[in-house]
This record gives C-alpha cells, structure tokens and sequence, in this order.
C-alpha cells in the first residue's frame, strides 16, 4: 500500500514537472524549427531545386513559398520567444542579448517579408508574360534578390547565435 502512494506520489510529480516544463520545450523547439528552417531552406532546398529543375520559374515558385512559410514560421517563433523571456525574465530580459538577437531577426523577417518580398512579386508581374531574368526588370530584381539573399544570410548567422545563446537564462 505505501509502495502504490509513493508511485503516485512520484507520478503526479513527474507530470507536474513536465507541464512546469512546457514552456521551456516550447522554446527549444520554436529556436530549433525556426533556425532549422532557415538553414535547410535557404541553403540546402532552395538550391537543390534551381539545380535539379530545368523550369527556374517553377524552381523560384516553389523556393518563394518555402521562403513564405518561413517567415511565418519565424513571426510566430519569435514572438513566443520573446513572451517567454520576458515572462520568465521580466524586465531583465531587456538586458539579454539573446532577446535583442530575437528582435532583430523578428524585424529582419518582417522587412524580408513585408518590404523586400512585395518588391519582388511587383517586378516578376511586371515582366509578365516573359520570366523577370528576360525582361528590362532584371537588373532591378537582381539588385533586390541580392538584398533579399544578405538580410537572409544575416538572419541565419543571428540564428546561429541564439542557439549558442538559448542556454543563457
């Protein structure tokens, strides 16, 4: 009888453990898709597909939509991070400089997405019919691409310092 009390006793710790754990799983695994992400897309997908498919529209078709969905991925993963820490931290978390490193990304994600993105899709529609890299736009999008490409390798390399940082609590 008192073995089966100390078995529940230690169960229902355990599982109170795990939910006061929740949070910081949450995190670890919002860094890991985010960062992940970011790498396996922009580095490894991406170039697979201009390499291995003859139709570069179709290859930066299905390149932009993985970029679109990673920024989402990184909207949602920072705000959580950023909720985490300061609910965790408070007000100390202004002083981290994993916080400032998370903002950083989130405001390089959002100018990606919202600012330089847009951009883009206007030039690929305004060559329309013929691909943006045959028309007088080219140059132009070959400007903005190369903008795109730096704000991401920076947002990638900020990537790899918070996972050298998450452990900074």
């Amino acid at each position: 009888m008192r073995l089966a009390a100390c078995a529940i006793s230690k169960s229902s710790t355990s599982t109170t453990s795990d939910v006061k754990r929740l949070p910081d799983l949450l995190a670890i695994w919002a860094l890991a898709l985010w960062v992940g992400g970011l790498w396996a897309v922009g580095y490894l997908v991406a170039p697979l597909l201009f390499h291995h498919l003859d139709d570069r529209v179709l290859a930066g078709m299905l390149a932009g939509r993985m970029f679109d969905a990673m920024a989402w991925v990184g909207v949602v993963a920072a705000t959580w991070l950023l909720m985490f820490r300061l609910v965790r931290h408070g007000g100390a978390a202004l002083a981290q400089t994993f916080f400032w490193v998370v903002v950083l990304m989130l405001l390089l994600t959002l100018a990606g997405h919202f600012g330089i993105q847009p951009i883009l899709a206007q030039l690929k529609e305004a060559a329309l019919p013929r691909d943006v890299m045959d028309s007088l736009f080219r140059d132009r999008f070959a400007t903005w691409h190369g903008v795109a490409s730096v704000v991401y390798l920076i947002n990638s390399l900020l990537g790899l310092v918070l996972l050298a940082k998450q452990h900074a609590r």
